[in-house]
C-alpha cells in the first residue's frame, strides 16, 4: 500500500476476513535483515494481522548525501517480509507522509533526545530529529483499527535511545499502542545486525567487533558483580586503529541519564544498559547491552 487511505481499507478488509482482534506494526527503513525479520515474526507471533511500513524518512538525516545514500531494496524488503509472514507492506513516498512539505508542527522528544545520539555534534552526522520516529510512528498508525482491542508496534533494542523515546512518547501522549521491544540479533561472530553493517570493508568489519567485545565485557562484570571499570574497556575500543570511539557509558534504561554510581570502583548492584557508539572507517555503528546483576 502507498496511500494511508489504501492501508485502512485494506487492514479493515484483512481483519474482517481473519475474525480478527489485534493488529501488529513493525515500523522500518527498509534495506531489511534478519534482525528486521525477527520484528516481523515477532509481530506475526502475536497478531492476527501485521503491517510493515518502510519509509526513509528524510527528517532523520542531518546531510542529503547520507539520506541520497541510504539504500533502497524494496523488492528484497517485500521478499523477506512476505516470507516471514507479514500480510500488508505501508511503503509511502514523502508527499503522502508530509503532503505540505516538511511539518512546521513538530513532537519535541524532549531532554532524553539531547544527549547520546541527539548531541548536536552527532545529530549533523546521523538522525538531527530524534522526533522523527514520533511522526513515523504516528503516520503508520493511520492504518489502525480503532475497535482492535490490541494494537501493537515493535521496535528493535539495537537503538536504545530509539525504543526509549517511544516508550516514554506512547506513555506521555497517552497513545493506545503497546511497544514490544525485541532482542538485538547478531552475527555468529557477535556484530549487531545493520543496515549499515553493508558499508564496511572486511578489514573494518572485523575491526568492529571490538564494539561487542566490550560490552561483553562490561556484562561479565556486571553479572560477577565487579567494579565495571569504563576506563579499562574504553582503552580496549581505542586499541583498535580503525575504530574511533564516540560515546561508552552505562545508563539508567529509563531515563537515559548515566548512573553515577556501580560504574567505576564499586561492586555492580542493580540494573543499567551499557552503550557504545563508534565509526569505523566511515561507518558509524551503535550498540548496547542490558545489565541486571
Amino acid at each position: 500500500m502507498t496511500t494511508a487511505a489504501a492501508l485502512r481499507a485494506e487492514s479493515a478488509r484483512l481483519i474482517r476476513e481473519k475474525g480478527g482482534t489485534s493488529q501488529g506494526l513493525v515500523p522500518t527503513m527498509g534495506a531489511l535483515h534478519e534482525g528486521h525479520a525477527e520484528l516481523a515474526r515477532t509481530a506475526v507471533e502475536q497478531n492476527d494481522v501485521v503491517v510493515a511500513s518502510i519509509f526513509v524518512n528524510p527528517l532523520q538525516f542531518g546531510e542529503a548525501v547520507d539520506l541520497a545514500r541510504y539504500p533502497r531494496t524494496l523488492d528484497a524488503d517485500l521478499a523477506l517480509l512476505d516470507a516471514v509472514g507479514v500480510d500488508l507492506v505501508f511503503a509511502p513516498d514523502v508527499d503522502e507522509v508530509y503532503p505540505g512539505g516538511e511539518p512546521r508542527v513538530r513532537i519535541s522528544a524532549g531532554p532524553m533526545a539531547e544527549k547520546w545520539e541527539g548531541l548536536p555534534s552527532r545529530a549533523l552526522r546521523r538522525r538531527p530529529d530524534r522526533g522523527g520516529q514520533a511522526a513515523a510512528l504516528r503516520d503508520a498508525r493511520r492504518g489502525r483499527r480503532p475497535e482492535l482491542p490490541a494494537y501493537r508496534a515493535y521496535f528493535g533494542q539495537k537503538d536504545a535511545q530509539q525504543l526509549a523515546l517511544v516508550q516514554r512518547m506512547v506513555a506521555d501522549l497517552n497513545f493506545p499502542v503497546e511497544i514490544v521491544p525485541v532482542p538485538i540479533v547478531r552475527s555468529a561472530d557477535g556484530l549487531a545486525l545493520s543496515s549499515r553493517n553493508r558499508f564496511l570493508s572486511a578489514g573494518e568489519r572485523e575491526a568492529a567487533l571490538v564494539l561487542s567485545r566490550a560490552l561483553r565485557l562490561i556484562e561479565e562484570r556486571a553479572k560477577a558483580h565487579q567494579p565495571l571499570d569504563l576506563e579499562s574497556v574504553e582503552a580496549l575500543v581505542r586499541s583498535q586503529p580503525l575504530v574511533e570511539l564516540d560515546y561508552l557509558d552505562v545508563v539508567d534504561p529509563r531515563t537515559l541519564e548515566p548512573l553515577a554510581e556501580n560504574c567505576r570502583d564499586t561492586p555492580f548492584r542493580g540494573e543499567g544498559l551499557a552503550l557504545i557508539a563508534a565509526t569505523v572507517g566511515k561507518v558509524r555503528l551503535i550498540d548496547n547491552v542490558p545489565l541486571d546483576s
